[in-house]
């Protein structure tokens, strides 16, 4: 875990450590990810058979790619109660913060001209959910929920099967979010069939989800030909502590992050050097009493940063040109500090929002802009999962107090046809 001081220009080193993450991307994946998509293209089912083979170890089971009802009630005879109950309150949490997202379309009418804009959901979208030996029923949650509060009528929800089948968390999970869908498959061909379709999975219109290196580099390589939520790189986590701030807490919340992957990245960010000396402590002693301390320990080894800043306002600002997926205002007063936050996305205020209720539970969506690109990009909302058609009507007579500008406009542009196709309706043609 490095120690900074921002105090004596040690923004550069902090720079370079998280800049240390990017650039991962060589040509050896991309060759290896356009390869499959090609394939899958071409050969269909029988592509996705191999390379579920090739990549997981797995032979296809006789009852094929689509999972069925009957096993999806199987799912449920798996899992417990407590486990339903916990889902169910997340499922409405989630739904009901999507739920005020939804824009309705709108129209002007005046003197002869009607303005307006139509926001329909689009038709059919594609979710990926990773799988393997990992279950992430969040993210079933955080993805079909707002797909469907948009209004798409084809769910479509890919996962990779694992040796011993779908977890039956994320089956559970996928009926109960309203997925339409359930393939067992994953990876960079799970994409491209959702992307282009084979002749069991029919193509969807948008692509949405997490996934490794593979997944990512094919959800860019098919972007065009169908759309997609954002390629999303390694978690990471950003804290603002004051004195105040209670070291075990900022430790945990550094650790939950630094679990996720070796690449993951847990910053820490305060004016109070007694409480950087305090929360190194925890961590240590944190870290031996957690199972995937392993994981844990590399991340933070490699991309872990405790850094003492002047003041909570210079923390905002560096946190501003950081731009993190996660940011937590760990201050005594942190409504003070939200003015100054501009990029970040999702903000946790206080010592009793930690940065995993968002994963799980509070509702607002945790699929994120990762890397720095919070200062372009905002979370998965509903607005992704509609389209907006704008609609023009003018009357012959507004039409012809408009004439002239257009006309004028037209021929600045060099574009004759244009002014062309407004002068033609004042002609007599008689």
């Amino acid at each position: 875990m490095r120690v900074i001081d921002l105090r004596k220009g040690g923004y550069t080193a902090l720079s370079e450590v998280l800049d240390g993450r990017k650039g991962l991307v060589s040509g050896d994946y991309w060759e290896i990810v356009k390869r499959i998509v090609e394939e899958v293209r071409e050969n269909g089912d029988s592509a996705l058979l191999k390379f579920t083979l090739e990549f997981d170890g797995i032979v296809q089971p006789e009852e094929g790619l689509r999972v069925g009802k009957e096993e999806i009630e199987e799912a449920y005879a798996k899992v417990d109660g407590d486990f339903i109950g916990a889902l169910e309150k997340a499922i409405k949490n989630i739904f009901e913060f999507h739920d005020s997202q939804r824009e309705k379309s709108w129209f002007s009418n005046k003197q002869g001209i009607i303005l307006g804009q139509i926001v329909n959901p689009i038709e059919s979208v594609g979710v990926y959910v990773p799988g393997g030996t990992a279950a992430y029923p969040s993210s079933v949650l955080m993805n079909v929920i707002p797909a469907k509060v948009a209004g798409v009528k084809r769910v479509v929800m890919i996962t990779p099967p694992g040796r011993r089948g779908i977890k039956p968390e994320v089956l559970v999970a996928a009926d109960r979010a309203g997925a339409d869908e359930i393939y067992r498959v994953g990876g960079a061909q799970g994409i491209a069939a959702l992307a282009y379709g084979t002749e069991t999975i029919k193509p969807v219109d948008k692509i949405v989800g997490p996934g490794n290196i593979y997944v990512a580099l094919a959800k860019k390589m098919v972007y065009g030909d169908v759309g997609i939520d954002m390629i999303a790189g390694p978690s990471e986590i950003l804290i603002i502590a004051d004195c105040s701030a209670r070291p075990e807490f900022v430790a945990a919340d550094m650790i939950s992050q630094a679990e996720h992957d070796i690449m993951a990245s847990s910053v820490l960010i305060t004016d109070s050097k007694q409480l950087a000396e305090r929360v190194c402590v925890e961590i240590n002693r944190q870290l031996d009493l957690l199972p995937r301390r392993e994981i844990a320990s590399k991340s933070l080894e490699d991309y872990g940063v405790i850094a003492l800043a002047g003041s909570l306002k210079e923390a905002c600002d560096i946190a501003n040109s950081i731009a993190p997926e996660h940011l937590e205002l760990m201050v005594e007063n942190p409504m003070e500090l939200l003015g100054r936050i501009r990029n970040a996305g999702a903000i946790f205020m206080g010592e009793f929002s930690p940065e995993p209720l968002g994963d799980y539970f509070a509702g607002p969506n945790h699929v994120l802009p990762t890397g720095g690109t919070a200062r372009f990009s905002s979370p998965l909302s509903v607005d992704q999962f509609v389209k907006k058609s704008s609609l023009v009507y003018y009357s012959r007579e507004a039409l012809e107090e408009a004439a002239g500008e257009v006309l004028k406009l037209a021929r600045v542009e060099g574009l004759d046809g244009h002014g062309r196709a407004v002068e033609v309706r004042f002609e007599d043609n008689d």
